[in-house]
């Protein structure tokens, strides 16, 4: 946590428009966020963005947090620079410590208790809390009372891939923020230092989510890929004998060594930092961390392979069937607010283009 910075004179706030970068690609979050930034704003004590990873949920939420805190601060500038570092007292970022859910720990210190504490310095206190969804049912219960009645200075932004995972009495507690996924082409035009029918494939794989395109792009992702080809190959030729998942244990497993050595090295230079007496007490609880880390991982990538195999299987079958993925380009332009009855005579057209191939089959 930084000190204050010295003060210099009342300055503006940027304007709404301007102050969240990127909300122009999402109707709904603008509709909602919007109206609540500035001087007449009003912005609810709750928000649940929910939408597929990639799609700038966590950069927004920073965006939204530095505009509440800069409202009537005398240097707006300042405190938007401090937010990005990640170094303003009265911001709370929380991410999920445990293997595969929100502990109580992550929020009861962090959130429930610091949220009865007035702001340090600007007239807010903004928490922002990542992975909604792994909220385990103790986190949950000690974050009700928070939701229901926060102190008037308290806003609270849940961030989630999945929604539907959210426990109904946290997101009913909450103004919903929707995220839309991004059409494959956009997608395949950030990945600009990728060869343009890898970036396609690779952006069309991720259904939406810009952050997984990346990663399936990357070196990683072209082994979770392989992977996931060669156990769906196997299985359906019956090669590879009975342990033919093998290999996809072994992807998830190198995914958990990367990630425990770059926990392993975060420690150890913060462990540099810590006073002698306390260094056994962090180094145990750093072990754990790092096993933690490992996990997840592990346990991430093992689910993507098996996402991408599951892929590799709805493309085979639809080319067996002669029928291309239409139906789920247009459930993704119906996200993008286009017209329904143009999407749906565009798709009707498409099916109708492969019906004689369909017929012909017994």
């Amino acid at each position: 946590m930084s000190t204050v910075s010295p003060s210099a004179g009342p300055a503006e706030a940027a304007p709404p428009e301007t102050a969240l970068p990127g909300i122009d690609a999402h109707p709904h979050a603008r509709a909602v966020l919007t109206p609540a930034l500035g001087p007449e704003g009003a912005p609810s004590h709750a928000y649940l963005f929910h939408g597929p990873s990639g799609t700038g949920k966590r950069t927004i939420a920073r965006a939204f947090a530095a505009a509440l805190l800069a409202d009537g601060a005398r240097d707006p500038g300042t405190v938007a620079e401090r937010v990005a570092r990640g170094t303003h007292p009265d911001l709370t970022w929380v991410t999920p410590s445990g293997a595969a859910e929100m502990l109580v720990g992550d929020i009861d210190e962090p959130v429930v208790a610091a949220a009865t504490r007035t702001p340090f310095e600007s007239s807010r206190r903004v928490f922002v809390i990542e992975g909604a969804d792994a909220m385990n049912d103790q986190a949950a219960n000690r974050m009700l009372k928070t939701l229901e009645e926060p102190p008037p200075f308290v806003h609270l932004v849940l961030l989630t891939d999945r929604r539907e995972d959210v426990l109904a009495t946290i997101a009913s507690r909450c103004q919903a923020v929707r995220f839309d996924p991004l059409p494959p082409a956009q997608i395949a035009a950030r990945l600009k230092d990728t060869e343009p029918d890898r970036a396609q494939a690779c952006a069309r794989l991720a259904l939406g989510d810009a952050r997984l395109a990346a990663r399936l792009a990357s070196e990683e992702g072209e082994g979770l890929r392989a992977g996931a080809e060669a156990f769906v190959r196997c299985t359906l030729s019956g090669a590879g004998g009975e342990r033919r998942w093998t290999g996809l244990l072994d992807v998830a497993k190198a995914a958990g060594e990367v990630a425990g050595e770059a926990e392993g090295e975060r420690l150890l230079q913060e462990l540099e930092l810590v006073p002698s007496k306390e260094r056994k007490r962090y180094e145990r609880e750093g072990s754990e961390a790092r096993r933690r880390a490992e996990r997840r991982a592990r346990t991430r990538a093992l689910d993507l392979t098996l996402r991408l195999a599951e892929l590799w299987l709805r493309d085979v079958l639809c080319i067996a069937e002669g029928a291309p993925e239409c139906v789920q380009d247009t459930r993704l332009r119906l996200a993008l607010n286009v017209s329904e009855e143009l999407a749906l005579e565009a798709v009707s057209y498409r099916v109708e283009a492969i019906e004689p191939r369909l017929g012909s089959r017994p």
